[in-house]
Formats: C-alpha cells, structure tokens, sequence
C-alpha cells in the first residue's frame, strides 16, 4: 500500500494494485496466495478422507455413516453458495475469502474435539477386558465441525475464480486458472502423506498411563493411529494463509466505478431476480450439460477420495500408512500435471467452443477405458473360519462352543491350517505365548482346538493376501487414467465461464458449485459407502448393534466400487457427446476472444 495521496478525493492508504494500472504483480501474488489457500483446504479435506477407515475403527462407524460425514460439510455450503456468489462483485472479496479461511480453520480443530473429549480407544485383546464401542454423539459433533467447515469454504472458489478472472482478463485467465489448480491439486498429496505420517502414530500416544498400545503395530487390524493430529496442523495452516487476503484491493483496475455502481443491489432485489436468474442458467442447454457432466466426473472423484484407502486396504492388504503414502505420492500428484498440461493445451491451442467437447469426449473415454483391468486385477475373499464357506457350517461351532465367545469380538489370528479366524476364541485357542522382546504383544496363541492340523496354533492378524503384488500396478493403472482425465479439467471449466454474461459470472459459478454438491459431491460418497457396506459380509457387533465391517467379500466390493465409478464417467461422457451435438449448428467461438461476448 502506498502511505501518500496523490490526488484530490484520493484516500492515504490505496492498495498497490489499484495505485499503478500497469503492475502486474497483484495477480500472479493473488494466484498465489489463492492457491496456497486451495492447498491447505484441500489438505484439509484429503487427510480428513485418508484417515475415514482410521476414524470407522475408532468410533464404529459403518461406511454409509462415514461416507456422509466426510461429505456434510457440503450442506453448509450448498446453503449459502449461490447467495454469496451472486454479491460477489458487490463486496469485498478477498475479505470475505479470508474470514472464510479463519472460520474453517476453527471448524478444522473442533474435528478433534472427540480426541480429547472421550475416554482412550479400546480394542478386543485376551490381555484386557476392553471393548470396542461406537458413540452417536461423536457423529453429531464431527458432524457438526463439517458443517461450519463448509459455511466457511462458500466464498473460496466463486470469489477467488472471479476474482482472478476480472484481474487477469481472457487471455491470462486460462493459464492463471490452470496454475490456481495445478497448486491446489498437491494439497490432497500432502493431506495424503501427511495422514501417511500421522497414522504411524498411536492415536492416544498423548494420553499417559496407557501402554495396552504396545500390543498392537500399524499392520494389526486393530491399530487406531493418530487422526487427531493432522487436523491440528491442518488447522495451523488454514488460519496463516487467510491472513494476506485482508490486504487485496476490493475492486480491480478493469472494473470501472460505473460498473461497480451499477452492480449494486440490496438483498431484497437479489431474492425477487434469483428464480428468473436461475431458471435463465438453467434453461441455457450448454451450462446445464457442462455442469450435468461436471458433476458425474466429481462423483468418481468423490468416490476415489474418500473409499481408496479402503479399497486399497481390502483388496491387497496395503496399511492405512501405506495406502495414503501412494495416494499421496502417486495418484494426486498426476492428476496435478494432467490439469496444468490441459490449461496449457488450451492456452497454446485456443481450443475453441466446439472443439472442447470433442477434446474431453475422447481423454475421459480413453480413461474409462483405462479402469477396465483394474476389474480383474483383484483377489478373492480370505478363508475366513465361520464366515466365509465351506467353514461356515453349523457342525464347525461345536469346537468353540465351550468357549463362551463374545458376540461381535474382532482380534484377527491366522492358524497354522491356512484359515483365519475372527478371533484366539473362535479358533478355539485355550492358551498363548508372550512375545520375549514385548510382554504387551502375543506372540503365539497355542492349544487350537479349530485349527485343523498337528500344530494347532494361531499368530496374530489377517492371513496373508495373494494380491499384494498388484498393489503398485493397479496405483499406477489408476493414476494414469486419472491424469488422462484431468487434461478436460481446465478447458471444461473455461467454458463455464465464457457462456454466461461477465455481470453473471460470480452467480454462474454458484450455482454451477451448488449443483456440483447437491448432486455430485453430498451424496457420492454416501452412495458409494451404501455400495461397500453391501458387499459386507461380517460385521463387528456390540449388545445386538452393527459397529464397522470386518468383512468384506472382496469380488463383490471391487465390482461395485469400480462399476459405481465407471458408471458415473460414462454419464459425463455422454452428457459432452450431447453438448457436442447441439455445438454443431453454433458458430465456431474462441475462448481467447472476448470481445464478440459470451455465447
């Protein structure tokens, strides 16, 4: 800011973007700072859905239940998205962009409240008593926290987008927009490696006079790491990069104050223009089919963000640990370099009006195409005593039936005959041996009247999985089909914004944010959480009640996941096919050039 006037009517303190018309720093520093915001909201989010199976564990939540918290915050702001949008050139946006940082930042440390709210985390063990529980006031809360994260996260993208789009003009704003995303693409990469980092740690390592922990590693199906504590430095974050935003002029040097003085209107307004304003974006045939197909291809990415850990975990028996730190340094990390090479396509090539559905059709086609191995590139359920056939007899209860098991009692052992078995007393197991390095840790559990060979022993955790092999492949298969998909991002979003009038544009982008949650990013991850939770086949129970499943039949599990994805790309692609269709008879129109107006 400048501390001299120089002009009468002038005020002492104007902002450096105003001050000189010719610099042209104040948007690449706001493209910065707005992407290290992305970034850290981002982090925020990927490390909350890295550390969901984490948080099922800890509390007993089924997948549907958790799907629905990890996509609350949602609600919060589809509320208040296309009310905020639409005043977009009347307020202060970067203000209102920085308190909407600080206040997820706030929502971001309630999230861990429970932590140290509620009594340590307790697990099936034959050292302790202990019983694992769920609590619905835990859910409320968490739930809670996600709602005021997303009334927080409503000015974000509609003010930044517009923002940047006003300062930058047409010509920069492909490739501004495309850098914004390519940042903020790397924050659910450190999300994921840092959930990788935390969940190493026991999750009440903070919590003394506690050492039942060392019975247990990161690789024990019972382990709960620390997912508390990504939050806290989540938090940290959030709240630093709000701060330079209360630093950014109000108004741009290409918004005339005419302009400005025309733009204002009083709430009241808004609510009497607001139906005849959306049923105008609506009735616009290439808006609703961009934003139709945009919101297929955020299912998928819902879906991947917030199960991919599990999916991971279940089918070739990658650790939470393990499954984020791929996710972290594998997958989002391409889909980053897809988004920043599609904005340079576009900047390069001037890919024009009826060029960009032809272009998405065929990278999100090739894509779907891409994910078909990954259909058979899976193992089969574990033998699981009880559970899963030919074990799952009535004669096969006689040799526990003495044994008084707990109903629902999840300690996975792995007898010497191959089978596993949910627990040392479904197998029968009278007896065990302390590990000599460890006395909290059971070596071996012995005296296994289940288990159907000479030995008759049992170690502790799951069999071991014929599918581990794959893991790598199928990351990589996964990764690659998503940078291929991610080239359409850019240009897709382009489009949105050059069909609607510049007077529109912040509206246009609420209510394209508000449909993407309604019907995308709210009710994908439940509806993939439903499709999980059908495919179990065990679940952990407590007094008569369903805890989290343990488990799964995995054919059926990776069949639904995958076709659940692939039927939401196919929709998107066919929602572009019809906008290129109805492109046809439209004259051809660049995105690089404004002055003819927006279609």
């Amino acid at each position: 800011r400048n501390s001299s006037s120089s002009g009468r009517g002038r005020p002492a303190w104007t902002p450096v973007c105003v001050s000189d018309p010719n610099l042209d720093l104040c948007p690449q520093l706001f493209v910065l700072c707005h992407g290290l915001l992305q970034l850290t909201q981002l982090l925020y989010s990927s490390y909350f859905k890295s550390s969901i199976t984490t948080i099922e564990r800890r509390f007993g939540f089924s997948s549907t239940s958790s799907g629905t918290l990890s996509s609350l915050h949602e609600v919060g702001n589809t509320i208040l998205i296309v009310f905020v949008s639409y005043f977009g050139s009347r307020v202060n946006r970067p203000r209102f962009i920085g308190l909407g940082g600080l206040l997820m930042a706030v929502s971001a440390l309630m999230l861990t409240l429970p932590h140290f709210l509620y009594p340590p985390y307790e697990f099936d063990s034959v050292l302790h008593d202990h019983r694992a529980s769920a609590s619905h006031r835990v859910w409320l809360l968490m739930g809670g926290a996600q709602l005021l994260f997303g009334v927080g996260s409503v000015p974000i993208q509609p003010y930044g987008l517009s923002y940047i789009d006003d300062f930058a003009g047409a010509a920069n704003a492909p490739l501004y927009i495309a850098i914004l995303f390519s940042v903020s693409v790397f924050g659910p990469a450190f999300g994921y490696l840092l959930g990788s980092a935390a969940l190493r740690v026991y999750v009440d390592v903070d919590k003394t006079g506690s050492a039942t922990h060392q019975e247990l590693t990161p690789y024990d199906p019972r382990w709960v790491g620390a997912w508390w504590l990504g939050l806290l430095v989540s938090s940290c974050c959030l709240a630093l990069t709000s701060i330079p935003y209360f630093f950014f002029p109000r108004t741009t040097t290409r918004l005339e104050p005419e302009e400005t003085k025309k733009q204002k209107s009083s709430l009241l307004d808004f609510l009497k223009m607001f139906p005849s304003l959306l049923v105008h974006l609506l009735l616009s045939p290439f808006f609703l089919m961009l934003v139709l197909s945009q919101c297929c291809f955020s299912a998928v990415i819902a879906g991947l963000a917030t199960f991919l850990n599990k999916f991971l975990e279940h089918q070739y028996s990658a650790s939470p640990v393990e499954s984020s730190l791929l996710i972290g340094a594998v997958n989002l990390p391409s889909l980053a370099v897809g988004i920043l090479v599609g904005g340079i396509i576009m900047k390069r090539a001037g890919l024009s009006l009826k060029a960009i559905p032809r272009f998405s059709v065929v990278v999100l086609s090739l894509s779907a195409l891409l994910l078909v191995p990954v259909f058979f590139m899976g193992c089969s359920s574990q033998d699981v005593f009880g559970v899963n056939p030919p074990h799952a007899t009535p004669s096969g209860a006689v040799c526990y039936s003495n044994c008084s098991c707990p109903e629902g009692g999840y300690n996975p052992v792995c007898g010497s005959d191959g089978v596993e078995y949910v627990s040392p007393c479904n197998a029968g197991c009278t007896n065990f041996t302390r590990h000599p390095n460890n006395t909290f840790k059971v070596q071996v559990y012995t005296s296994c009247s289940c288990v159907a060979d000479r030995q008759a022993q049992a170690v502790p955790g799951h069999c071991p999985n014929s599918c581990p092999h794959l893991l790598l492949p199928v990351m990589l298969t996964i990764s690659f089909a998503g940078l291929i998909a991610s080239l359409s991002h850019n240009p897709i979003y382009m489009m949105v914004l050059r069909t609607v009038p510049p007077e529109e544009k912040s509206f246009a982008i609420g209510i394209q944010f508000m449909l993407m949650r309604v019907l995308a990013w709210l009710p994908a991850p439940a509806l993939f959480g439903m499709a999980i939770d059908s495919s179990c086949v065990w679940w952990k129970r407590k007094c008569g009640s369903k805890l989290s499943c343990g488990y799964y039949d995995n054919n059926t599990l990776r069949n639904r996941y995958l076709g659940l994805m692939l039927a939401f790309k196919s929709m998107g692609i066919v929602f572009l096919v019809m906008l290129g269709w109805k492109l046809r008879r439209t004259r051809e129109y660049s995105l690089e050039k404004t002055e003819e107006g927006p279609l």
